[in-house]
Formats: C-alpha cells, structure tokens, sequence
C-alpha cells in the first residue's frame, strides 16, 4: 500500500507533492483529536461510576467534545482542500505535460500505439486520479493513521485487548494483501478492454459515413460490439472476483470487535479490567472497526491507482526524437537530401533518395500512391527521423535544429483539412494566437474566403461545429490563411486542390498563388495545371525517383511521367451522354 501511495506522489508535480504530505499531516492531527472523543467518553464514564461532581465532570467532558469536534472540523477542511487543489492541479498539469510530449514523439508512434490508449489516459485515467484518487488515498491514508493512534491508546489502557486488536488488522492486512494481489491482473484487463473501446468508439465515429452507407448498425458492427461487451464483462468480473475479499475484511472487523468486547467483559467478571475500562475497550471496538470497514471497500481501488499511473508514465517515456539544437535561423531555405532511406516497421518506404530543393522554387512530387511522396515531405519536416542518409535546410542536418526553429520554416495545406471546433478567427490565428484582428483579416482576404466568412451569422466570431457547414473549397481557404498567418519560407501542399469543387477552384488556385510568393514550395500533385510550371518535378516509385526533370522534359520522354499525365488527361474528357 505505502508503495503505491508513494508511486502516486512520485507522480506528481513537487509543489502538489507539498500539497499532499500537508495534508497527511493535518490527516494524523485528524485522528489525534478524533481520539479525544474516547477520551472524553472514557472520564464521563470513570466519573459516573466513581460519584464524582457529575456537573464538572460533564463540563470537561463538554469542552474535549467540542474542542475534538471544531479541532477536527477545521484539519479535515484545511486537509481537504489541499488534496482536492493537488489532485485537480496535478491532472490538469499532466494532461497538458503529455500533449507537449506527444508533439515531440516521431508520428510513427501514432502507427504502433493506438490513439485509443492516449484518448483514454488523458480523459478516463486522468479523470479517475482527480476524482477518486486522491480521495481514496487520503481515506485509506486516515484509516491506517486513526487506526495507528487507537491501537496504541487500547494498548496503554490494556494490552490484553490490544493483542486481540493488532491480530484482527494483522488477518485483515493479510486479506488486503491477497485482494490487491488478485486486483494486479483484472484491473491491467480492464484498462486495457478501455483503451481498445474508446479507440473502437472513436473509428466508429469517424467513420459515421460508411458506417451509414453500408448499414453497419447494431449487430452488424461486430468489433464495436465485442468491444463493448468486453469491456462490460470484464469490468462486472473486476467486482465480482473483489467481493468475496471485501466480505472476508468486513468479516474479520466485525469478528475481531466480537472478541474484543467478550474478552473485556470475561475480564470484568474475573476482576482483571474495571467497568470503565471494560466500557471504553467495548466503545473503541465499534469506533476503530468502523473507521477500517469504512476504508476496506476503497483498499481495491489502490492497485487502480497504480494502473493509472503507470499508464501515464508509458506516455511520458515514449521515445522522443532529438529535440536540443541551435535556435539559429538557417542562413538560407536549399534543401538537400542525401541518400535517405526510411522504413515504417519492417517496411522500407523511402530507399536511397537524393535530391536537391533550391530557395525558392518549386517542386513537385507526382506518381503512384503509396510510393513515398508524403513520406518525403514528413521527413522534410523531421516529422519522423530518416534511417539512414542526410536531410539539410540551408546547410545545415535538420537534426541540428531545435525543433521549435526548425518547424518555423515550415507550413503545410494538407488534402484532408482539419479545422478546430473554435471561432473562425481562432482558426486562422492558430499558429499565432497573439495575432490581431486586423492580421487575421488580412490574411483571410489574400486567402479569399472574406466574403464567404463576412456572409456567415457571426462572421469571424462563428463556431466552426456549430451547424455551420463549409464546403472543402472553404475549408481549404481558411487552412491556407492560417498558413499565410505563420508566413514560413517553404510551403508543403499535399493534395491541397485535389476534391475542389470547379466554382471554388479559382479561388483556391488564387489563394495558393498569394500564399506561395517568393517562397520554397513543395507540392503532392496529380493536375497537370498544378505541375507543369513547376521547376522540377520528381516522380516517386516504389520509394525510389524514377524520373527528375521539368515538364517539356519528361512529357517527351516514354516513361511514366508521361503515362501518369496522358491517363489524367483521359479522365478529365470523360462525359456522360
């Protein structure tokens, strides 16, 4: 138990650590002056069955009572409020320590771990720490102090009763021990069935479409479904295997406390106890039992505290890459990569590459899916670290770059727009929440989607989820103000223009042409519109090039470039008649 209750304060901030041990402190003034009470009883009693002055007997009697009373009243409030701040503080503060550190994780981390686990330990680990963590601790950690402090008043009063007692916590430990022991494999099950449901609940919603389209509802949608019932099952057997060790602990409570009062009654009959300490180890019974069953209920929810934690702790140990470098901008945006081959798993993605991007030009990258082309423009942007080879911007291995001054080069306009649920404003001020009003709307009219936001009910104050529906065209225009916003030297487009709607492509095209002025530009492209000025183009196959060179070049040329252009070509002239 102390290991984990320290594991948990391990876990924690210094400061809220603080918190905690203030609060333990107070905790045990807590059972010193709940003790009192005993004490109080224990005169009353003795002055009753001596004939002393029952008036000033009482009185005594009267202040301990109610000194115990306000005394403990104020310690447990002083108590409480710190566990209460530190347990709130110190979720709040991890959730917000692990987002950071998930920024810096390679995104391969997000293909070997499932993003259920990162959704879970941040809203149902975390939410189980700051409610119920620091509670049950604190509970326990009062239990195990007022306990301390009554066995060793019995134990002064009569030894005899206080062996009866230390031998009822000793079979009670023991049965604590077992219950914890069983908890370590079901509570691990249980955590990992949540994990597996929130990621599952989480596809689920994602992909609401097909889900619809194909009628995946109800039965039908079997992995959802066995997710669910999984989770259930195991969470019904976590209690069913815990209550029998919960009754047993009750039991020896009660059976401990049974022993204690007939012990102190056979001592009184024999003449080794007096009635008043024959009275007082009776009352202590009912009030030292009751402060453990109290407790014992909550003894389980420990080894759940440790999941908790550890399941935390995994997140923050997950490998990050090299983060430590010079802040110093690069003297110029060339871009060189040199023999750089990357893999996912076992899987080699990118063999071999080299190439050279000069400031201010532009590139385009085309051929098959799956060859390797947002791969490249990943490890451009050190989104992942290469396996072997080089990447340099201005001369420079990117590894050098602090990472926060390397991703200042960089902007990117992805296909698959992700917009926040927060005001339009907030959107396009996103990489630069300090930017003002005037700023956004600027960057808004070169991106032209001005008009469109102006025509909205709340203008750049409208929430964007809220029955507020944009077209991709839209949201791509809105994507690109927010780069315009961050004015970095190299733009990545990946399919920025790909599922455009006609009406809307002039603008796009518009606001990309604005956006990449005097700027080193990398697109994903499959139009031959969006290619044939580039200065030069780079066909990716099999994560190898196969051809480089502009477009009057390789159109010329039997290879597949030219295939790749001639079949889009014959797509777009396709008609129904």
């Amino acid at each position: 138990m102390l290991k984990i209750i320290n594991h948990f304060f391990r876990f924690c901030q210094e400061d809220n650590r603080k918190k905690f041990y203030k609060s333990i402190i107070l905790t045990f003034f807590d059972s010193l002056f709940n003790a009192l009470k005993i004490v109080a009883i224990y005169i009353f009693i003795s002055g009753a069955i001596n004939g002393d002055d029952m008036m000033k007997v009482s009185l005594i009697t009267f202040g301990i009572m109610v000194f115990s009373i306000l005394a403990s009243y104020l310690v447990k409030y002083f108590s409480t409020l710190l566990q209460t701040e530190g347990g709130y503080d110190t979720c709040s503060r991890k959730r917000m320590e692990i987002a950071e550190h998930l920024r810096y994780v390679p995104m391969g981390y997000y293909n070997e771990n499932s993003i259920g686990q990162v959704l879970s330990v941040t809203t149902n680990t975390m939410q189980f720490l700051e409610n119920l963590a620091t509670r049950v601790i604190m509970l326990v950690s009062s239990a195990a102090l007022s306990t301390l402090v009554i066995t060793i008043m019995i134990l002064v009063f009569d030894y005899r009763i206080g062996l009866i007692l230390v031998a009822g916590l000793v079979l009670f430990s023991l049965v604590t021990y077992f219950l914890m022991k069983k908890s370590d494999k079901i509570t691990q099950l249980k955590y990992d069935s949540d994990e597996k449901l929130v990621g599952l609940i989480l596809e689920y919603i994602e992909g609401i479409n097909e889900v619809k389209s194909y009628k995946l509802v109800g039965n039908k949608c079997k992995k959802f479904n066995d997710a669910n019932d999984y989770s259930a099952k195991t969470n019904y057997k976590m209690e069913r295997e815990f209550i029998p060790y919960i009754g047993l602990q009750s039991l020896i409570i009660k059976l401990a406390g049974v022993l204690m009062i007939l012990a102190s009654v056979i001592f009184y009959l024999n003449g080794t106890m007096l009635l008043a300490d024959t009275l007082i180890m009776i009352i202590s019974s009912f009030i030292v039992y009751a402060t453990l069953e109290n407790a014992s209920a909550f003894t389980a929810l420990l080894r759940n505290i440790e999941t908790c934690v550890t399941k935390g702790e995994e997140i923050l140990k997950s490998p990050q890459m090299q983060l430590d470098g010079e802040k110093n901008d690069p003297v110029n945006h060339d871009i060189v990569l040199n023999n750089v081959s990357f893999s996912y798993g076992k899987k080699k993605i990118i063999d071999d590459v080299s190439f050279r991007i000069p400031e201010k030009t532009t590139t385009a990258l085309v051929g098959p899916s799956g060859g390797g082309k947002s791969t490249i423009t990943k490890l451009i942007a050190r989104f992942f670290d290469v396996d072997s080879g080089s990447i340099t911007l201005g001369g420079k291995n990117i590894k050098d770059y602090n990472y926060d001054t390397l991703m200042k080069n960089f902007s990117f306009v992805f296909q698959n727009v992700y917009l926040f649920k927060d005001t339009i404003a907030n959107n396009i001020r996103f990489g630069t929440p300090e930017a003002s009003m005037d700023l956004v709307i600027a960057a808004a009219k070169k991106a032209k989607c001005h008009d469109f936001i102006m025509a909205l009910p709340n203008g750049y104050e409208t929430i964007i989820g809220d029955d507020v529906n944009l077209s991709g065209g839209e949201r791509q225009r809105i994507s690109i103000a927010r780069a315009m916003m961050k004015d970095a030297s190299i733009i990545v487009l990946d399919e920025a223009t790909a599922n455009v709607d006609p009406e809307n492509e002039k603008d796009l095209v518009d606001a990309i042409n604005e956006l990449t002025k005097d700027k080193t530009i990398i697109m994903i492209a499959h139009r031959l519109k969006t290619v044939e000025n580039a200065d030069q183009i780079l066909v990716i196959e099999n994560g190898k090039i196969s051809e480089c060179g502009k477009h009057s070049e390789l159109i010329n040329k039997e290879g597949t470039y030219k295939r790749f252009i001639e079949s889009r070509e014959k797509a777009i002239s396709w008609k129904i008649s």
